[in-house]
């Protein structure tokens, strides 16, 4: 079995900064794929950043040059800092994990945290 807790969402004014994390447990044996999806009312949900285990990233086009993806191997976690943010960023976010347990590979997601930018 495999946890993912997301933490860090929050309300924020337009402009401002937060900081999402995700902190994985359990079987794992490594993280091949770590990211983060977010959903707004009425939407699909939609990938907002990626990070592969060797460093590489993806970004949506929308959060490209304000959002940025990080990773820590040795604890299992990643983060989402978040700057700059609009009105638009409004979802609930949640983090995705790709797992190898060393048996299996599996699709694991978060519970999800609201972010609201809002003045």
């Amino acid at each position: 079995q495999v946890q993912l807790v997301e933490s860090g969402g929050g309300l924020v004014q337009p402009g401002g900064s937060l900081r999402l994390s995700c902190a994985a447990s359990g079987s794992i044996r490594s993280i091949v794929v770590m990211g983060w999806y977010r959903q707004a009312p009425g939407n699909q949900r939609e990938m907002a950043a990626l990070i592969r285990y060797g460093g590489s990233t993806n970004y949506a086009d929308s959060v490209k040059d304000r959002f940025t993806i990080s990773r820590d191997n040795a604890k299992n976690t990643w983060y989402l800092q978040m700057n700059s943010l609009k009105p638009e960023d409004t979802a609930v976010y949640y983090c995705n994990g790709v797992v190898s347990t060393g048996l299996t590979i599996g699709d694991y997601w978060g519970q999800g945290t609201q972010v609201t930018v809002s003045s």
